[in-house]
């Protein structure tokens, strides 16, 4: 299956059923009063975090992703019921973001975190709930609520513990390839690794660590340039960066700097990501040049604090104090707590209900605004007189009848119901 890290998907949650307008009809009992049930309730849509998916391939030819719509209430006050909630499996390190509004609907960062993006249609009222002391044989009932529905932009990033990062043929395949059980593409040409590739370093019987490497970056990856923002994103959620550097290059403190450029270009929090700095490919050079090659790369290096590795990936020099070091550096991580953290308190949770509402006048038309007015409206049959005087009667509640005769309503003015139906005052 080929590595998928973005894919768009347009998301709908149930409908909600309609409530029943019925009246109990038995024989010998003339007047058996409304016995419409209500409608139940649509499903949701939930994002659930998955350790059985590594890669967003499976949505590249997603269509409308739909949870089931409630059922309709019935006669003898019978409920119907609820539509099943559509749980959508994506991989741990997925962000979700509405694709309209740019933003962010769900962060999933540990497996089996769940998150709910569209919420499915409340259902209808069926005429029997109506029934009160002055409202006796009510003889209409409400519609269900559609669910929501948006497109939401699906991203991955890898949340790996060690991130390998460097100038292209600096020698991290070979590196993660001798580590881990990992088998990327490894040749003598540069942008052979086209997708981030993940192995499991071991350490000891009860710990390891997963490495990613993160293909070779150029100057000008933050802005685009090359393979760019494709695997920067990648880079963001690793604990430590492990910068591989080749030996070989011209200029070392200018290949350093290249990439350390381009990090805090893309993110200055994660220019801050602790470090380890190794010189790859160091098997077939002498001690005068190990030594010169440290030192100019001590002057550019920032902490002072940070590790310098002489290593060769092709014949284990150096692999394990690499590992010692990385295991080191992310145990101190602040990024580990903060991302432990963020899996336990980040919740995705829809606005409530807002009460608020707007009126305004244009001649003789009257339009009322407000996100609980429209959801009484969807609920409204504008075809039933009795289910339109309740609307009136909810704005009247609310107030809003007072503010519209404050703006010179009058008998015969239509008021506009949230551009769902339309009242004549």
């Amino acid at each position: 299956m080929n590595f998928i890290d973005q894919a768009e998907i347009s998301i709908r949650a149930g409908k909600g059923g309609d409530g029943c307008l019925s009246f109990r009809r038995e024989k010998f009992i003339a007047k058996g009063g409304p016995d419409g049930g209500n409608g139940g309730k649509g499903g949701d849509v939930i994002l659930l975090a998955s350790s059985n998916q590594n890669s967003l391939a499976a949505f590249r030819h997603s269509k409308v992703l739909k949870a089931e719509s409630g059922m309709p209430g019935a006669n003898k006050k019978k409920h119907g019921k609820n539509g099943h909630d559509l749980i959508i499996d994506v991989p741990v390190g997925t962000e979700a973001k509405n694709s309209s509004s740019g933003k962010v609907v769900a962060d999933l960062v540990k497996t089996g975190q769940r998150a709910v993006v569209a919420l499915g249609g409340r259902g209808g009222y069926g005429n029997a709930h109506f029934v009160s002391s002055t409202r006796q044989a009510p003889n209409f009932a409400e519609k269900g609520e559609p669910g929501e529905q948006m497109t939401l932009s699906l991203e991955l990033k890898l949340l790996a513990d060690v991130g390998l990062v460097g100038l292209p043929n600096a020698g991290k395949s070979t590196l993660l390839g001798a580590l881990s059980n990992a088998r990327p593409k490894v040749a003598d040409y540069p942008f052979t690794t086209l997708h981030p590739s993940v192995g499991v370093v071991d350490i000891d019987s009860q710990n390891s660590l997963l490495f990613a490497d993160i293909p070779g970056l150029i100057e000008g990856a933050a802005k685009g340039k090359g393979l760019g923002h494709d695997f920067l994103r990648h880079i963001e959620r690793t604990s430590v960066i492990v910068h591989v550097i080749d030996a070989y290059v011209p200029d070392i403190a200018a290949a350093y700097l290249t990439i350390r450029n381009e990090l805090s270009a893309y993110s200055k929090e994660l220019s801050k990501r602790p470090e380890v700095v190794v010189i790859n490919k160091a098997e077939g050079i002498d001690g005068e040049q190990s030594s010169s090659l440290l030192f100019s790369l001590r002057q550019v290096v920032k902490p002072k604090s940070t590790k310098i590795l002489l290593i060769s990936a092709k014949s284990g020099l150096g692999l394990q104090a690499l590992v010692r070091c990385a295991k080191t550096a992310k145990d101190k991580s602040d990024f580990v707590r903060n991302r432990s953290k963020e899996a336990e308190l980040f919740e995705f949770s829809l606005p409530a209900d807002s009460s608020s509402w707007t009126v305004k006048k244009q001649g003789d038309h009257f339009t009322v605004e407000g996100q609980s007015i429209k959801r009484f409206a969807l609920r409204t049959d504008f075809n039933n007189n009795e289910a339109v005087e309740r609307m009136l009667d909810i704005l009247k509640k609310k107030g809003i009848v007072n503010n519209l005769i404050k703006l010179g309503i009058k008998p015969g003015d239509k008021i506009d119901v949230a551009g769902e139906g339309t009242i004549i005052f």
